[in-house]
């Protein structure tokens, strides 16, 4: 004989001991919320019609009783409520693929550019990939100016900054930032300068006929998990002290202050703002820089030690595409001599991760 439920009320909650043995502790607001009967959801589109203004705060049920794996509410205004076991017990959570931290000894995955753009299955896996590890290289692209476009209806539209929709990376004498030397340009991210940076990458490389210049991208959040643990008051500094960044040419100006790391309601590290070129003057009053200052000495140290910047060359037709809230690139400096361009633009990380869910939906593999 199987076994048998219980539900309870209390206060504002009920609780739940499911006949499977899992129970739940319900607030009787986010019951009523959540009801899905066609008076409170809009059937056509499953969006929510109900709004929580229209009950009391202090809400509480008439009766509320439990048939198998099936609860019904019923409210003081007659409205009864339905809930499935699985309903409660397994609430949908965000499609994301758990991160994998690396070092130095990292090698992007190579995976071929036009079977990327045709290919469901190659392009799935190639997504988790780059969900997983923040960085994948695309093999044999054309060597044509604004071919990033096409990179659209794999990581959704292009995000457009300021300066230009796809930038032209080569020394340039009148160029606005360090890029358009030959010098060597230190591990970051581009855009700190704006208060939501472009969150995905791409970077196309068109010609390279240089001595020098091997690429070079760093896994923040694997810096950033070390520091945490071995220091955690430098991490906190790191977290709440507000960094100015400005990028800027003739006529543009980009102008952002914000913390260099970004935690989610949970503590997980979701972003990195980190480019010393870009970096302005903190306000040496406000409370609590010098403890940033030596936080910020240590996470300089460590996202630019040698054992944990991953270094290749990228030929003609690679795209190196990085999560940029989280990986860092950058270049060694190059002998001038020899052509090198390059072609960048930006995306959404949000975009590519609902990518590879419509991917799945239509039966290719997700890696």
């Amino acid at each position: 004989m199987g076994r048998e439920g219980t539900v309870s009320l209390g206060r504002d909650s009920l609780e739940v001991c499911w006949p499977c043995g899992a129970s739940s502790l319900l607030p009787y607001l986010w019951l009523r919320d959540n009801c899905d009967c066609n008076d409170c959801r809009i059937e056509q589109t499953s969006e929510k019609r109900f709004m929580i203004k229209e009950v009391a705060v202090d809400l509480a049920p008439a009766s509320a009783e439990l048939s198998a794996d099936l609860l019904t509410v019923t409210w003081p205004d007659g409205h009864q409520s339905r809930y499935a076991s699985a309903d409660v017990l397994e609430l949908p959570t965000a499609a994301s693929a758990a991160w994998s931290p690396w070092d130095s000894r990292f090698k992007p995955l190579r995976t071929d550019y036009r079977a990327f753009i045709d290919d469901d299955r190659q392009a799935a896996a190639a997504i988790g990939e780059f969900l997983r590890h923040g960085a994948i290289v695309l093999e044999a692209a054309p060597c044509r100016p604004g071919t990033l476009e096409s990179l659209a209806p794999r990581l959704g539209p292009i995000r457009e900054v300021l300066f230009a929709r796809i930038h032209n990376v080569a020394v340039d004498p009148a160029g606005y930032n360090v890029a358009h030397t030959a010098m060597e340009l230190p591990p970051h991210n581009d855009f700190a300068s704006y208060s939501w940076p472009p969150s995905v990458q791409a970077l196309h490389m068109l010609v390279n006929e240089a001595t020098g210049g091997e690429t070079v991208i760093v896994d923040g959040w694997s810096v950033l998990q070390r520091l945490r643990e071995e220091h955690p008051a430098m991490f906190d500094s790191l977290c709440t002290i507000p960094v100015p960044f400005r990028e800027f040419d003739d006529d543009n100006e980009t102008y952002a202050v914000a913390p260099l790391v970004r935690c989610d309601a949970d503590g997980n590290i979701v972003g990195l703002r980190f480019s010393n070129q870009l970096m302005q003057r903190i306000d040496p009053a406000r409370p609590g820089v010098a403890d940033f200052y030596r936080a910020y000495h240590e996470l300089c140290r460590r996202l630019t030690d040698v054992a944990v910047k991953a270094a290749f060359r990228m030929n003609a037709g690679d795209i190196l595409i990085v999560a940029s809230h989280r990986v860092l690139h950058g270049r060694k400096a190059f002998d001038a001599n020899g052509a090198r361009h390059l072609q960048d633009a930006y995306f959404e990380l949000d975009n590519v991760s609902n990518h590879l869910v419509l991917l799945s939906r239509r039966g290719a593999h997700v890696g």
